[in-house]
């Protein structure tokens, strides 16, 4: 921190300001600005909260995850409407009267994740700024502003290649500092082409990378664990399960790693808590170390590398928690585990304290406040848990087992909780909850699948508390052990060119603050840099990747340089090295790679492995639109199986499909909310000509494609056509190959693609 100093910057509400301590911006009290409130543990410190269903105002827009509280307004991620008008949407209500202030619509394409998985990921809110970050399951990364213009966006899946299946688990954003941070699976290009678990983090005003992660092993798992931050022995941490069973720490501002702790066979979906330098986690997976499921584990996090073996403090095996993050409040842990059984444990010594069964499942995370646990069960209930009334409880029922027994009186209190309230659909059936609620100036918001709900009190008569503030970080050292170069990740046109700095971070990761001059070299890439870092890319060539290198100080350090050529191109293959991919094509890796048929020079999906068997790879800019893409295709048959073989354009898939022998334009593949087909019959071994034009103008979209024999003449219509009332906007050209019949030990169709060309429509 540059000062001790306060500065007072705004009062926000009752009883809640925003203090600035150096660069640091604190929160006392009041806000939940983040899924686990604002100390990242599950926990308020507010009082005079909600006893009971005392409703101030419900409005019919629900969601899956958990909404979050600024300056007197609420952000939520949820869907909007059905059918061809079908969105996802960041939502932003007035936090006192639930009126609809604004909302942004996203278009959900490119994803394997149907409707009812829209809107996994919780928004976060920068208090320094107002912006609000939200990810969507189509991979969308937003900077918002307070009133819901966009400040910046990304999509993660063409321009990073991230990863998500079926199952809709996508991470909640977290803001440190100057960061947003986010973390997928993905497979990139070139050092990030091989698949892993990876965070990125973003300059939280820009949107350029800072830093790249990779802490853990190969993913298991799709995973959904939100990292938290957290200063231990006066090193600010971010602290996250991993797709690799494993929990790791990074150095915040730097990405370094600091320790992993491995438990499990699977990914870790829920999220730590951390609290006096003790790490805990739950999952519900095989246990590595011996034969149970699930485990709640404490960890002593002041460790250095693997300190699996050595940092354990205590664990309590065979608790099936893997979904319902805990919560940690005043030396008490509370964990729900899957089958909502609420488990109260002293958290230095492991010891359970009570236990109250809460339903039949638990998705949702408790929240602790005010001597009261809320939470939400999937089965439609809201639970308010009151910590005085079952301390009384777990009493009378030790006496129960230890005395004669129980007085009718004693009898009553000991009898099941009921739930606060049952939530049902307008036509009765009961409404699902995956959410946790969240606790601001009094009032509790919370959504369920089809509604948002605020309780409180209007005159609240309660105190906001002070938020704990994180421990202090070690004095700056003017040694530098890390270096840093910005931006971390670069797309350039030939001809463009960037500026890089290079920053030295000491050992407890904060940055030295010395200025630099480092030597400045690049390899893959033909260009220069100069001796203040500005790259300048040669004005000819096609597709190129590469790094610039930084060297000060005897620290060295990358920056990813990826190399697109401006529109219109053609790519031929010819120059393609065998087995390996096109240089700076997103999500390539042995996906898409360079091959030989019939003498000449091609692209391959080999379809050699099964977890490959339906791929995608980018080789545009994501800013992209009103564009045509066009491919030469060749598919061959394995047994009774053809592939499928596709365009992408603006989200949108053209695709020859095999076994159907059809042609099909969709936007939402696991959803169609649009979507186009016709009888195409092809044959296998034979090359065809496929092209994609997408328009997009006056908030319409028309997407025309067409196929033909390459040998014969382009016919003069289009085979398919359709138009979208809300298009998908800009979006990289890609391909697309699902390798049929492939499986793990033997390969499926194979799929071979030439002639790639991109040209502006007219």
């Amino acid at each position: 921190m540059k000062s001790s100093r306060w500065r007072v910057l705004r009062q926000l509400g009752v009883g809640v300001w925003l203090f600035v301590v150096g660069a640091q911006v604190e929160l006392i009290g009041g806000d939940w600005p983040a899924w686990r409130g604002p100390e990242g543990n599950g926990g308020s410190r507010e009082t005079q909260l909600p006893n009971d269903w005392s409703l101030l105002w419900k409005q019919p827009y629900g969601g899956r995850s958990t909404p979050v509280v600024h300056d007197g307004r609420v952000y939520v991620i949820n869907r909007a409407e059905t059918g061809v008008n079908e969105q996802e949407r960041v939502m932003c209500f007035d936090a006192e009267s639930g009126e609809v202030l604004w909302e942004h619509r996203i278009s959900v394409y490119l994803t394997d994740i149907s409707s009812t998985r829209i809107g996994w990921a919780s928004p976060a809110v920068d208090l320094e700024t107002g912006y609000v970050y939200a990810q969507g399951v189509e991979n969308t990364f937003l900077c918002l502003d307070r009133d819901g213009r966009v400040v910046w966006r990304r999509q993660l899946h063409e321009e990073y290649g991230t990863i998500n299946g079926y199952g809709g688990r996508t991470h909640t954003p977290v803001v440190d500092g100057d960061l947003v941070i986010i973390s997928f699976l993905n497979s990139s290009w070139g050092p990030l082409a091989r698949g892993s678990h990876r965070y990125v983090a973003f300059n939280k005003r820009t949107g350029s990378v800072v830093w790249w992660a990779q802490p853990g092993g190969r993913p298991l798992d799709t995973t959904y664990s939100t990292p938290v931050v957290a200063v231990i022995n006066g090193v600010r941490m971010l602290i996250a399960g991993n797709a690799d069973g494993g929990v790791y720490a990074m150095k915040v501002r730097t990405g370094e790693k600091v320790w992993g702790f491995n438990l499990s066979k699977r990914g870790i979906n829920s999220s730590v808590v951390v609290a006096g330098g003790k790490v805990y986690v739950t999952h519900s997976e095989d246990n590595l170390d011996e034969a149970t499921m699930g485990r709640l584990v404490c960890i002593d996090a002041t460790g250095k590398g693997d300190i699996t073996s050595t940092h354990e403090l205590w664990r309590r095996d065979a608790l099936l928690a893997g979904y319902a993050s805990p919560a940690i409040m005043d030396g008490k842990l509370y964990v729900c585990d899957n089958s909502a059984n609420l488990h109260c444990i002293n958290a230095d010594t492991g010891e359970q304290l009570w236990e109250e069964n809460v339903g039949t499942v638990s998705k949702g995370s408790p929240v602790v406040a005010d001597g009261k646990i809320y939470l939400l069960e999937v089965n439609a209930r809201f639970y308010l848990v009151d910590e005085a009334e079952v301390e009384e409880r777990e009493r009378l029922r030790r006496k129960s087992t230890s005395e004669s027994g129980l007085t009718e009186k004693e009898k009553k209190k000991i009898a099941p909780i009921e739930p606060l309230q049952v939530f049902e659909s307008e036509s009765g059936d009961l409404v699902e909850n995956f959410g946790s609620p969240a606790i601001a100036n009094g009032r509790i918001y919370f959504n369920t699948r089809n509604a948002m709900y605020c309780l409180g009190e209007k005159a609240w008569t309660g105190n906001s508390g002070k938020v704990e503030s994180l421990a202090a970080e070690k004095a700056l050292s003017s040694d530098a052990t890390h270096l840093q170069v910005r931006p971390a990740d670069v797309v350039l046109h030939p001809g463009g060119s960037v500026v890089f700095s290079a920053h030295s971070f000491d050992s407890t990761g904060q940055e030295v603050g010395a200025k630099l001059e480092p030597s400045w070299a690049i390899q893959g890439v033909a260009g220069e840099v100069n001796g203040s870092g500005r790259l300048v890319v040669n004005d000819s060539g096609g597709f190129a990747q590469g790094v610039v290198k930084a060297h000060a100080g005897g620290l060295e350090q990358i920056a990813r340089v990826r190399v697109v050529p401006r529109l219109p191109f053609e790519v031929d293959f010819s120059s393609i090295v065998e087995g390996k991919p096109p240089a700076g094509w997103v999500g390539a890796g042995i996906k898409f790679v360079g091959a030989t048929r019939e003498g000449e020079k091609v692209l391959t999906k080999p379809g050699k492995r099964s977890r490959f068997m339906d791929a995608e790879t980018f080789f545009g800019l994501s800013t992209w639109q009103n564009y045509t893409v066009q491919a030469d295709v060749l598919g061959t048959k394995r047994k009774r199986f053809f592939p499928n073989i596709g365009l992408v354009n603006c989200g949108y898939e053209f695709v020859l499909m095999g076994n159907h022998q059809r042609l099909r334009v969709v936007s939402w593949v696991p959803q169609p909310r649009l979507e186009q087909k016709i009888k195409f019959p092809w044959k296998p071994n034979v090359w065809y000509r496929m092209k994609l034009r997408v328009d997009q103008k006056n908030g319409v979209g028309v997407i025309q494609g067409k196929v033909w024999p390459r040998d014969e003449a382009e016919p003069d219509t289009w085979h398919v056509e359709v138009t979208d009332p809300n298009p998908n906007g800009p979006g990289s050209p890609g391909l697309h190959g699902y390798s049929a019949g492939a499986r793990s030990k033997k390969p499926g169709a194979q799929i071979f693609y030439d002639n790639v060309k991109v040209t502006p429509n007219s």
